[in-house]
């Protein structure tokens, strides 16, 4: 094989991984079926929030995944697991006596899960757009659970939805942020099957409603 062939080849092989890096680096999935793939049911929130414009909203989503996406999840210490997951468990007993009270301190809680784990801080209340941002690019299938427990939580703030939420639709709003609270419960990378078991020991198998003194 002559010596240009050899070159040609080498040249060919280093385009090729060049390509791949670029593929596989830091802006992968920033590109429309990346976002798509990525953000899922937020993806469309995006648009919707943006009047139908496309561009705008994959400019705010390619923001968010520039901004966050090398986030680095801090690990939980075993008795941080215990704390959180004893937490948790508390408010669903507490759910049983007040639903709403048990909403907003569900609301909080996770707030600060995720602060632990390295997100922005919740910025007190009802949590900070940052932060919620933040778990959008990590969490983007369960945000919208968190973003009604947030209006439940606060039914003064906003367009006052969560004023006239019942005690189905909070049990629903516990449930649905539950797979948040679990997920941020999954330590990254490597330990994802304690996690998970953490996460099923700090819930009941079933999580039903029963009336206060019914004795069930």
């Amino acid at each position: 094989m002559s010596t240009v062939l050899i070159v040609v080849g080498l040249i060919v092989v280093f385009v090729i991984v060049v390509a791949l890096v670029l593929y596989l680096g830091p802006g992968r999935g920033t590109g429309k079926a990346g976002l798509r793939r990525r953000f899922g049911p937020e993806y469309d929130r995006a648009v919707s929030r943006h009047d139908g414009n496309t561009a705008e909203a994959e400019h705010e989503l390619k923001e968010r995944v520039n901004r966050y996406g090398d986030l680095r999840v801090r690990p939980l210490t075993a008795q941080q697991r215990e704390h959180w997951t004893a937490q948790w468990a508390g408010l669903q007993e507490r759910f049983v006596e007040s639903p709403r009270e048990a909403v907003a301190r569900a609301e909080a809680l996770i707030g600060e899960l995720a602060e632990a784990r390295g997100y922005p801080a919740s910025g007190g209340p009802g949590g900070s757009g940052e932060q919620v941002d933040a778990l959008s690019v990590h969490h983007a299938h369960r945000i919208d659970a968190y973003r009604k427990m947030r209006r439940a939580a606060r039914p003064d703030e906003g367009d006052g939805a969560g004023a006239a939420a019942d005690t189905e639709e909070l049990r629903e709003v516990m449930v649905g942020a539950r797979g948040l609270f679990e997920q941020l419960m999954a330590a990254r990378p490597g330990d994802g099957r304690r996690g998970r078991a953490a996460g099923r020991a700090g819930r009941k198998e079933t999580f039903s409603v029963r009336p206060k003194g019914s004795g069930v």
